[in-house]
C-alpha cells in the first residue's frame, strides 16, 4: 500500500508540475483548466457502453433518420471549418510543413490556430455520439474495439495536445484528419438519406485506405522531425508515432476482414463480407449504412 501511495503522490506532483509549463493562453478556455471534465465525459462514455446495450436489450431500436442526417452534415460543417481555419491561419503565419515549433505568443494567427485545434479537440468529444446512435439503433456489432479505442483515446490525447502544444506541428495531423472527416461524415450523411443514395456511394472502400495512408504520413512526418532535430517536443512526436502504429495494426486487420477476406454466405446465397463490410474508424458497415434511416425488417423500429 505504501508503494501505491508513493506512486499516486508522485503522479499528482508530476501533474502539478506539468501544469506550470502548460500553455497559458488556453488555461481559461472551456474544458482546459483541468483534465477532470475530459476524464469525466470519457468515463460516462465507458459507462454508457456498458449500460446502453442493457437498456436497449428488450426495446425496439430507434431509427433516428432525421437525427443522423442533421448530425452527420453538422459534423461535415464543423470539420470543414477546422480544416479551413488551420490551413488559412498556418499559411498566414508562414508555417513549415516539415518542421514547425510551437509559438506561444498572442499573435493573431497563432491564437487562431490554437482556437481551431481546440475545436478539433471538442469535435472528438462530440464524436462520442457515433457510439450512442449505434447503441440506440441496436447496431451493437458496430461498437468494435477499434471503434471504442479510437473515440475514447482521441478525446483524452487531444486535451493533452491543446493543453501543452496548441500550435506548431500539431496543426499538421489535425488538418489531415479533419479533412478526411469531412469526407467520412459526408458519406454517412448521404447514406442516411436512404437506400436510393447507395449508387452514389461506391467510394466507401477508399475511406479506409485514405485513413491508413494518413497514419503512415503521420509516422513519416514525426520521424523526419525527430531525425532532423526539429524543436518541437520530442515526447509529442514519439507519442504520435506509437499511436499511429496502433491504428495501422487495427485498421489493417479491419480492412482485411472487411474487404480482403473471402466472404461468407447467407441462406439463399446472398454474399456478405463477414457480416461487416465496414467503411472507416471501425464503426460503419456496408449493410448497416444501407439500412441507415430505414425500419428494420424484423420487428418495428421506434421513430424519432
Amino acid at each position: 500500500m505504501e508503494v501505491v501511495m508513493h506512486l499516486v503522490n508522485d503522479t499528482v506532483e508530476f501533474y502539478k508540475w506539468s501544469l506550470t509549463i502548460a500553455d497559458k493562453r488556453v488555461e481559461n478556455w472551456p474544458m482546459m483548466s483541468s483534465a477532470l471534465p475530459t476524464l469525466a465525459i470519457s468515463c460516462l462514455y465507458l459507462i454508457f457502453l456498458w449500460a446502453g446495450p442493457r437498456y436497449m436489450q428488450d426495446r425496439h431500436p430507434y431509427t433516428l433518420r432525421k437525427t443522423l442526417i442533421v448530425y452527420n452534415f453538422s459534423m461535415v460543417v464543423l470539420n470543414f471549418y477546422i480544416a479551413k481555419e488551420l490551413l488559412l491561419a498556418s499559411r498566414a503565419a508562414g508555417y513549415s510543413y516539415l518542421c514547425q515549433p510551437v509559438n506561444y505568443s498572442n499573435d493573431v494567427n497563432e491564437v487562431r490556430i490554437a482556437s481551431a485545434l481546440w475545436w478539433y479537440y471538442i469535435s472528438k468529444g462530440v464524436e462520442f455520439l457515433d457510439t450512442v446512435f449505434f447503441i440506440l439503433r441496436k447496431k451493437f456489432n458496430q461498437v468494435s474495439f477499434l471503434h471504442v479505442y479510437h473515440h475514447c483515446t482521441m478525446f483524452i490525447l487531444w486535451w493533452i495536445g491543446i493543453k501543452w502544444v496548441p500550435g506548431g506541428q500539431s496543426f499538421f495531423g489535425a488538418t489531415i484528419n479533419s479533412s478526411i472527416h469531412v469526407l467520412m461524415y459526408g458519406y454517412y450523411g448521404l447514406a442516411a438519406l436512404g437506400p436510393h443514395m447507395q449508387k452514389y456511394l461506391w467510394w466507401k472502400k477508399y475511406l479506409t485506405i485514405i485513413q491508413m495512408i494518413q497514419f503512415h504520413v503521420t509516422i513519416g512526418h514525426a520521424g523526419y522531425s525527430l531525425y532532423t532535430g526539429c524543436p518541437f517536443p520530442c515526447w509529442m512526436q514519439w507519442a504520435l508515432i506509437g499511436y499511429a502504429v496502433t491504428f495501422i495494426i487495427l485498421f489493417a486487420n479491419f480492412y482485411y476482414h472487411a474487404y480482403r477476406r473471402k466472404p461468407a454466405s447467407h441462406k439463399g446465397g446472398k454474399p456478405v463480407a463477414n457480416g461487416t463490410s465496414a467503411v472507416t474508424n471501425g464503426h460503419s458497415s456496408m449493410e448497416e449504412v444501407e439500412e441507415n434511416g430505414r425500419r428494420l425488417r424484423k420487428g418495428r423500429a421506434k421513430r424519432e
